[in-house]
């Protein structure tokens, strides 16, 4: 039986986001989303729930990712993210990564190879710092080590797992420094990403602005996010209508609700996307 995600978008948004030439993109202005749950936390290897892992997957790059354009994760829509490139052994129980040259930490310090080991070291509990929670640790159980040599670093698993690159590709897979404490990254966190952490009040707000220096060139066309807790679905959504957030979320709106937005703000641009 098929079933709908109903989401919806205000207009002026929809030009921003839709994949165009680049000589049709238009930069500037400011994503205003908002969310039901505050985290405990910004450190996405520490939290169990995308409230922290929504905006800050932003703040962050993984070694690959899934094309974010494209409507379902598969094997094949894994591209290249912190890493160049990478390949397999014979056997598929070495995966092995090319690093890219010349990308910085939001602090300035170089990422590096010794970055991804810290890592992985970190949410396998083999690092002399620990993770005050660990709900991913299950996820590498297959794997033995990692070793690391110039710009490589190679994932080495105690049995095959062709799969193992889809862990890697997941929201929840960032790579984080080896220079800053876990305790520092769950109130300010410091990644390689598109958007720098600007701050965090519990209960009510997560911001974050552009990051000038991004690795990607032209990226990122916003100025920065900006995410509001709002626990009640009924006011997130009057706020919406009221021109006071950008988007919804699938999960958080009805097809009847959803024809409710359409008739208080008719300039809403709404999809209803089938899932089985």
């Amino acid at each position: 039986m098929k079933k709908f995600l109903p989401r919806c978008a205000a207009f002026g948004l929809v030009a921003l986001l839709a994949v165009t030439p680049a000589s049709a993109e238009k930069n500037g202005g400011v994503l205003r989303v908002y969310q039901y749950d505050s985290p405990a936390s910004m450190s996405i290897h520490e939290e169990a729930l995308n409230s922290a892992q929504n905006p800050m997957m932003a703040v962050f790059n993984n070694l690959v990712v899934f094309e974010q354009d494209m409507p379902q994760n598969r094997m094949d829509t894994i591209v290249p993210d912190l890493a160049a490139k990478w390949s397999w052994n014979s056997d598929m129980t070495a995966l092995t990564f090319e690093l890219r040259r010349g990308v910085s930490w939001h602090d300035g310090m170089p990422f590096i190879a010794a970055d991804v080991k810290c890592t992985w070291d970190l949410i396998q509990g083999k690092g002399t710092d620990k993770l005050r929670a660990n709900p991913r640790k299950a996820w590498y159980r297959n794997l033995e080590t990692i070793s690391i040599k110039g710009d490589t670093a190679i994932f080495h698993l105690k049995r095959p797992q062709p799969a193992f690159i889809a862990l890697l590709a997941s929201g929840y897979s960032p790579v984080y420094p080896c220079h800053v404490s876990p305790q520092n990254m769950r109130q300010h966190p410091i990644g390689t990403g598109p958007f720098k952490f600007v701050s965090y009040k519990p209960n009510e707000s997560i911001k974050l602005v552009r990051n000038a220096q991004y690795w990607k060139e032209g990226r990122p066309h916003l100025d920065g996010i900006e995410w509001m807790i709002i626990p009640n679905r009924s006011t997130a959504i009057l706020a919406f209508i009221a021109g006071e957030f950008d988007l919804t979320f699938p999960f958080g709106v009805t097809v009847p609700l959803m024809k409710n937005i359409k008739a208080e703000a008719p300039s809403t641009v709404c999809d209803l996307d089938p899932f089985s």
